[in-house]
């Protein structure tokens, strides 16, 4: 190939854009209209898809879009990975995602498992999902009790996950449910490649969107401690820290990369 030719790839401005949502994209009300203006230009432009990744149920969800009137996303992922919908989160879920997560999950186990546990408090009932069991459990007790809980499940042939954020709260997943996997999902399902994808995070549950492969990656400014300890034990040229807080470092990301 000659320097005057260019491939394909680099005549097609449509990206994957994959992003958090609490303390990520949303929490400054202003910074997250500039970005859904760029998004939504973008996406009639040259049909970039928009996606939430959130550890919110679909009913958590809904009550977030409608308080801060986000724009449609061209795919949404609930429940941290563990749930894609292409429509309104009432549809049901993409099965074949569903089928991926099944192997090595039982969702009966991991509750009586945990129930084990006093220490471990229930989330609300709408956070418990098919492939999802998620609690609170402060980080002076985490470090004692999850190495005990995972060895249970192991002991009994489960593959299952545990992911502690945000310093309170604890998810049991299936071995492949997480947003980054999801994100790898969605990419191949539109044919969008791992360098036409951005991901966007805070927090210890947007790990998976950093290092599942060769996506770039924006950590926003405001990022969690545990994010920011992975980050600096993992810094490579796909993964950028924004010094901006919220959308607005979404903003600075996009612009470091390219993507707008």
């Amino acid at each position: 190939m000659t320097d005057s030719q260019v491939t394909p790839k680099e005549l097609q401005p449509q990206f994957l854009f994959i992003t958090d949502l609490d303390h990520t994209f949303v929490g400054d009300a202003d910074a997250l209209r500039e970005l859904q203006a760029l998004l939504r230009q973008h996406r009639q432009a040259y049909g970039t898809k928009i996606v939430y990744a959130t550890g919110r149920s679909p009913q958590l969800y809904r009550q977030l879009k409608a308080e801060q009137s986000l724009i449609n996303p061209d795919a949404l992922v609930t429940s941290v990975g563990t749930e894609i919908y292409y429509q309104d989160p009432s549809d049901v879920a993409d099965r074949e995602w569903s089928a991926i997560l099944a192997p090595g999950w039982n969702r009966e186990i991991v509750a009586a498992t945990a129930a084990e546990f006093a220490e471990l408090v229930p989330q609300p009932e709408s956070e418990q999902r098919p492939f999802k069991l998620s609690y609170y459990i402060s980080p002076e007790l985490a470090a004692g009790i999850l190495p005990k809980v995972e060895s249970i499940l192991q002991q009994q042939g489960l593959k299952v996950k545990l992911v502690y954020s945000g310093g309170k709260d604890l998810d049991f997943l299936p071995e492949k449910g997480n947003k980054g996997l999801a994100m790898q999902f969605l990419g191949q399902h539109w044919g969008i490649s791992p360098e036409r994808t951005v991901a966007c995070g805070d927090s210890g549950n947007d790990i998976a969107l950093f290092s599942v492969g060769s996506e770039k990656g924006i950590i926003v400014g405001n990022a969690k401690s545990e994010l920011r300890q992975w980050y600096a034990q993992n810094r490579t040229p796909e993964i950028y820290l924004a010094q901006a807080n919220y959308a607005r470092g979404i903003v600075e990301g996009l612009k470091y990369f390219g993507f707008l």
